[in-house]
């Protein structure tokens, strides 16, 4: 059951990213939806059941929308063509589904309760696989969206992103919260320089991949939890925390890059207020990493006495996890590689 459903989100991402009609598109979305349903299902607990039925509605009222976008483009244009949605009242339509399909504010309220639900493994998927095939028809459609609709939400985004994260004490919500604030940077670039967003959203992947296979070997959920997992594999609790500066956009680590880019170009495109807003609301993010690295490494839990230490593994860490961690950390003196690709 799992391997179909694996093969089946490879299908449906496959068909979406390859499609140029919008019927394709829309089929493969809906294969999506309905092959990670059973991942995030398989515990068989209600938050998970609960989880997976947040995902469902939100997906179907989504899919909807984008299915009523492309047919009223289709009614009054005669296409469908994905690159030629040129109706206003269709673009707007457009943009509003796909905020919904990726979790961008004022459509979010799903996103951390759904990740809170599902196991790790699953949670990477749906916070770094799950968003591609949406990204894609936003790279596709990105000169016919409505601008000031996608600005509005990815500054909101970015700032509800760090701001609901600050008080939270399960990791997977704030890798959430981290996701949506992600999300609004990559959306505010979007209509300038798509293939920047695509650069962005790859190395977020990546910095995400490596923070949750590392989690997912400490066996860590929430706060607490991380704390005590420091005698389990020493080393790794030390590099998460440079996974987790990564992951807040600090030099001279891979997530810098990105950051540094879009604050570039968004001041060629003299929208220097706009880079300044949120460049500072990078800072909120900035803070709950911070904390989550101060857990990890610097401090032991408050009651040490009432925590079951870990025994140290002598099991060597998953080569995947080493891979992605190496990248997170190092990627940065490479960006002019990167540019050239």
């Amino acid at each position: 059951a799992k391997l179909i459903s694996t093969l089946s989100l490879l299908l449906g991402t496959t068909i979406t990213i390859s499609s140029n009609h919008w019927m394709m598109a829309w089929t493969g979305l809906e294969i999506n939806t309905l092959a990670i349903l059973p991942l995030i299902s398989k515990p068989h607990h209600p938050r998970a059941i609960e989880a997976a039925t947040k995902y469902f509605l939100v997906q179907a009222a989504a899919s909807t929308l984008l299915l009523f976008s492309c047919t009223t483009n289709a009614l009054f244009t005669g296409q469908w063509d994905i690159t030629q949605l040129t109706h206003p009242i269709s673009c707007l339509l457009l943009t509003t589904a796909i905020s919904m399909k990726l979790g961008l504010v004022p459509f979010h309220f799903w996103f951390p309760e759904v990740l809170q639900g599902s196991p790790l493994t699953t949670g990477l998927l749906l916070a770094t696989a799950m968003k591609f095939p949406p990204i894609t028809l936003f790279l596709l459609t990105s000169p016919s969206l409505n601008y000031t609709l996608l600005t509005i939400m990815a500054i909101a985004s970015a700032a509800l992103g760090g701001w609901a994260g600050l008080n939270q004490t399960q990791i997977r919500k704030i890798l959430a919260f981290s996701s949506i604030s992600h999300l609004g940077w990559m959306t505010i670039i979007i209509i300038y320089n798509p293939k920047l967003t695509l650069i962005t959203f790859y190395l977020y992947c990546m910095m995400t991949a490596a923070i949750f296979l590392t989690l997912k070997t400490t066996k860590s959920l929430k706060l607490s939890s991380i704390m005590a997992a420091w005698t389990k594999i020493p080393s790794l609790n030390a590099i998460l925390m440079l996974a987790l500066l990564s992951l807040a956009g600090l030099p001279p680590l891979t997530g810098f890059l990105p950051k540094w880019l879009i604050i570039q170009e968004l001041t060629k495109q003299e929208m220097t207020s706009t880079a300044t807003i949120i460049a500072l609301l990078s800072l909120l993010g900035l803070f709950f990493y911070l904390r989550l690295a101060y857990c990890a490494t610097i401090t032991l839990p408050p009651n040490s006495a009432n925590y079951m230490k870990q025994w140290q593994t002598n099991k060597p860490v998953n080569t995947l996890t080493t891979t992605f961690i190496t990248l997170t950390i190092t990627l940065l003196p490479l960006s002019p590689m990167i540019f050239s690709i």
